[in-house]
């Protein structure tokens, strides 16, 4: 650790520190780990059914296969930046852009060995997250503290770009050995052995790997199955949570199957999913049954308004007449389970105080990251209180105010602090009805100074746990709790066009939708579906992390070589919707809306099945039916390299006996 008076000193006495390291072989990837035995301490499994080997024997037809895709950086605008302020008395003021501010609290207080009410985090904003900044932030917190501590001076560090995704980690690149299925046109049967690359420590990854087991299965109906998750423990930084949180890995990997399926057995792979979607009251392989389950209804919308029959044969017709542009078109559905998998995280409060004027200063748990959560919690307090948008402020996130927050992240900000803003404003209204009855026609701002007059408390602490949730891995199928709160629900189409010379392509349309519920600021969810749509294009077509081989170090360490999508990688035409004619009897959310920040990021799975829908048009056109392994990202490169004309055959090489590449691309 080099401590200096200015960031030029500090980056010139650090390149003047020299370290002599031992080579010693490394894992890299998953399959070096399995082959090696190296795994962190997770075994876990979700069965229902029938014993699986009893149901392939019941199936048609059973296929084996292998899927893998690879990780992703999270690229947030703002590095991992603290500042650490000592206030005497061991007490501490740190500003920190973090999603966590109550596990950077207790860290701190762990590494300096003071109680947690001496750490005081606050945060006001932070320049993105994407769950990079929900435990991964905490190292950089920690040590500018210890080091606050010491010199008993303000401290300051902000991680330059390239150390940041040195030392950060990433979404955890994932793999599958499964077997699956079918019995009468349908999935009957799926086993699988899935894998994820966690990096040195488990950190997340267990987590990532519970919520992609609970969604392997994503939007349809398997009878029976056997689905086994590890964590790989490899040489390289610890990866961590990154929006989705392992369901993106999880539709992936169905997605492939259902591709594969339909290739093997020359099915139409639009109709094989179809007769697979699950309806309501249908019930997930842990046990939870899908209520208020709109997904036939999203499936058959997004058919209707893509116009996906009359442009798949359009699309035939020009790739028929096309040699060297060719076109594909696919549509994808996903779910994703609204609430955090561990249980005690699905609390949160939050604080409001009604000054004697009527304005109203709201605290909260959550944090503001860009997501516009302090905008809809806002709201959220405004409308209970029947006060304008104006009157309500909220100036930061700080364990000072309120304690003991969850991370913002699972998609559950709204839900979770948005029911503890709803308890607290209720309590003040309680306490104000007697002047409302007595002056029905006057202001809040009237009855607020009346209550005050009459020494009534103005300010309430609130409190909101999600209800009826609590699945126990290993449980029954018949007799477990709800796993997730409820599903957000998903359909999208996406049409690219493909230069077969060069694997470069556009994406020409997309049509998404979802059900969002009863949106509390439509503007907000928008940019968020589109947002993460297009993080999630970047996921399964660009966003390679390369390793070099001889010393394990990350290559892909900024945006030279590490490709993430950008303004002319946007749709051509893009469409986004909500579910408009729907009922949600059993929606105990804030007004009825559901978490929207995660699940539009598997929507990404469109553009990558659409290209490989180009790209076997391509292959067809040259005479190649070969069964086409499609692995994630599909870049340029694997693109041109997928075609089989005769340029890309005369300019293939081949590794010679025991050659590797240079770079090592993970799983």
């Amino acid at each position: 650790m080099i401590l200096a008076n200015t960031y030029a000193e500090s980056r010139l006495a650090s390149l003047a520190v020299g370290v002599k390291y031992e080579e010693l072989p490394a894992i890299l990837t998953c399959a070096e780990a399995i082959e090696q035995d190296s795994f962190h301490p997770y075994q876990k499994f979700i069965r229902c059914g029938l014993e699986i080997d009893d149901a392939f024997a019941q199936c048609d037809h059973v296929l084996e296969g292998f899927s893998a895709m690879g990780g992703q950086e999270h690229f947030y605008l703002e590095t991992n930046a603290t500042v650490v302020n000592p206030r005497g008395d061991d007490e501490f003021e740190v500003f920190t852009g973090t999603q966590n501010p109550t596990f950077t609290q207790m860290a701190i207080a762990e590494l300096l060995d003071i109680p947690s009410s001496r750490i005081n985090v606050r945060v006001n904003r932070l320049g993105g997250g994407f769950g990079g900044k929900e435990s991964r932030s905490v190292q950089l917190a920690s040590i500018t503290a210890l080091a606050a501590s010491i010199t008993n001076r303000p401290v300051r560090c902000m991680l330059d770009r390239d150390h940041d995704m040195i030392s950060s980690g990433q979404r955890n690149p994932y793999q599958a050995k499964w077997k699956v299925g079918l019995k009468d046109g349908k999935i009957f049967a799926l086993d699988a052995d899935v894998a994820n690359n966690a990096g040195w420590s488990l950190d997340l990854s267990g987590a990532t790997m519970d919520r992609c087991l609970s969604h392997m299965e994503n939007v349809y109906t398997v009878p029976n199955v056997h689905v086994r998750g590890r964590c790989c423990k490899t040489n390289i930084h610890s990866n961590t949570a990154f929006r989705g949180f392992g369901a993106p890995q999880a539709s992936f990997l169905m997605e492939s199957i259902i591709e594969r399926v339909a290739d093997e057995l020359n099915l139409d792979v639009h109709a094989l999913r179809t007769d697979n979607i699950s309806h309501n009251g249908h019930k997930t392989p842990y046990g939870q049954e899908l209520i208020d389950w709109h997904m036939p209804q999203i499936w058959d919308e997004v058919i209707e308004e893509s116009d996906f029959f009359k442009r798949r044969d359009e699309i035939r017709k020009f790739n028929q007449k096309s040699t060297w542009k060719k076109r594909g078109i696919a549509i994808v559905p996903v779910k994703h389970g609204i609430s955090f998998g561990a249980l005690h995280y699905n609390q949160a409060g939050a604080l409001v105080h009604v000054y004697k004027d009527g304005n109203i200063l709201l605290a909260h748990g959550g944090t503001e990251m860009g997501q516009g959560l302090h905008t809809e919690m806002i709201q959220v307090c405004a409308e209970e209180l029947g006060v304008p948008y104006e009157k309500v402020f909220v100036s930061e996130t700080s364990t000072a105010t309120v304690a003991n927050t969850s991370p913002t992240a699972a998609s559950a900000g709204s839900d979770l602090n948005g029911g503890a803003i709803k308890n607290a404003c209720e309590q003040i209204m309680a306490r104000l009805k007697p002047f409302r009855e007595a002056q029905p026609d006057a202001t809040f701002t009237d009855w607020v100074k009346a209550a005050y007059y009459a020494r009534v408390n103005l300010s309430a602490n609130g409190f909101y746990k999600i209800p009826d949730i609590g699945y126990v891995w290993g449980s029954h199928s018949e007799d477990a709790r709800p796993m997730y709160h409820y599903f957000t629900q998903a359909v999208g189409c996406a049409e690219v066009e493909v230069d077969c010379l060069t694997g470069d392509w556009a994406l020409l349309r997309t049509d998404l939708k979802m059900d969002i519920g009863r949106s509390i600021n439509p503007a907000i969810d928008y940019g968020q579906v589109e947002g993460a749509f297009v993080q999630g294009m970047g996921l399964f077509t660009m966003e390679e992390s390369l390793w070099t081989r001889h010393n394990g170090q990350l290559f892909t360490k900024g945006p030279g070589g590490y490709k993430i999508p950008s303004a002319g990688d946007i749709p051509d035409d893009f469409r986004v919707s909500f579910l408009k004619k729907a009922e949600w009897r059993t929606l105990t959310t804030i007004q009825s809306s559901k978490g929207i920040g995660e699940p539009g990021l598997a929507l990404g799975l469109a553009p990558f099945f659409a290209l490989r829908d180009a790209v076997k048009s391509a292959k067809l056109g040259v005479g190649d039916n070969s069964p086409l392994d499609w692995v994630s990202p599909a870049t340029t490169e694997r693109i041109r390299c997928a075609m089989t004309d005769d340029l890309m055959q005369r300019a293939r090489v081949l590794p010679k006996e025991g050659e590797k590449d240079f770079f090592v691309h993970l799983p």
